[in-house]
């Protein structure tokens, strides 16, 4: 792994103001990413893992600058993002891109493909005479023929289309890209096409991955590192093999043991069993969000919020058993 972070992400926040109720005065917020450090570096996959309304879409949207952060910064090559201007912004955006969840709701029904693909070359003023040619290169690396571009969305399947959607990520020739459960709407046949293609693509490309996704056995495959995320916090974060081998965080161990078995007498341990809904982000517990649900709370736990740190060989928790 290179020394030097393509990504640096430092306190990371971002709160939503909610509608408090009628004349109560009070001011509500949504934690929805509550202070967040980590790296990513150039060439790897850091897959990003937990409970629906943990703050993973956020996150990579944040890093994106798509959305304003509430408080911290994010560093991309060295250079903190949340300090540029939009019109320098613009400019960076070449560097970064996404891929997004819903394979039908990501493209323009109105537009044909060549068009899709054609767009952000003339946002970013590509000269107009090379654009017919690196969009029929996109088609031929995404694996869709150069005959389908005069087609509009509704003529491909759901695969095919999520292959548009990487092919207009990859247009401006990125070095980092967000992938927002990509293949969650597919089949898990058309998942394994996407998912190799991606894995392609980054030999080929050289690019950098932010992968998000629900489907542990999906984050294994495709990911060099994990985190994972409780409640707008991140509380383990290590290499893929390091964390299905040996998870340290009570958290993580829930999520594994989640993953279904095809064996009918297969029994769930009890210290993996979790209990109760994930608390609100608009009213999180003190101390460490965890408590309410784990098995291994101590008294610490309700009183001190875990600072994440490493326990050696770059494996990273955030827990008081620790």
């Amino acid at each position: 792994m290179p020394d030097k972070p393509l990504i640096e992400v430092r306190g990371l926040k971002k709160h939503f103001p909610v509608k408090a109720p009628f004349l109560s005065g009070e001011k509500l917020l949504v934690k929805a990413v509550d202070g967040l450090d980590f790296n990513i570096y150039p060439g790897e996959t850091l897959g990003l893992v937990g409970e629906s309304g943990c703050g993973k879409s956020t996150t990579g949207r944040l890093l994106l600058r798509l959305l304003e952060p509430t408080q911290g910064q994010v560093f991309f090559e060295g250079q903190d993002l949340t300090a540029l201007k939009q019109q320098t912004l613009k400019a960076m955006r070449r560097n970064f891109q996404m891929v997004f969840q819903d394979p039908y709701a990501c493209l323009n029904p109105r537009l044909k493909v060549k068009d899709i693909l054609n767009e952000p070359l003339a946002t970013h003023h590509i000269d107009p005479k090379s654009r017919k040619k690196m969009i029929l290169t996109l088609l031929e690396q995404v694996g869709i023929p150069k005959s389908y571009m005069d087609r509009y969305p509704h003529e491909f399947s759901g695969g095919q289309r999520q292959r548009i959607g990487i092919a207009r990520a990859l247009s401006l020739n990125p070095k980092f890209i967000v992938a927002d459960e990509p293949v969650a709407a597919l089949d898990v046949s058309i998942q394994a096409q996407i998912l190799n293609l991606m894995k392609d693509l980054q030999q080929e490309l050289n690019l950098t991955y932010l992968f998000i996704a629900h489907d542990l056995s999906v984050v294994q495959y495709i990911s060099d590192r994990i985190g994972v995320m409780y409640l707008g916090q991140l509380v383990e974060l290590t290499r893929t093999e390091k964390l299905f081998d040996n998870p340290s965080h009570p958290y993580t161990r829930v999520l594994l043991s989640a993953v279904p078995v095809p064996d009918p007498d297969h029994v769930y341990e009890a210290s993996t069993i979790v209990k109760g809904e994930i608390p609100s982000p608009i009213n999180p517990p003190s101390g460490c969000a965890f408590h309410p649900r784990c098995p291994h709370a101590m008294a610490v736990c309700s009183r001190e919020k875990p600072v994440i740190k490493d326990i050696g060989d770059g494996h990273k928790v955030a827990c008081h058993l620790y």
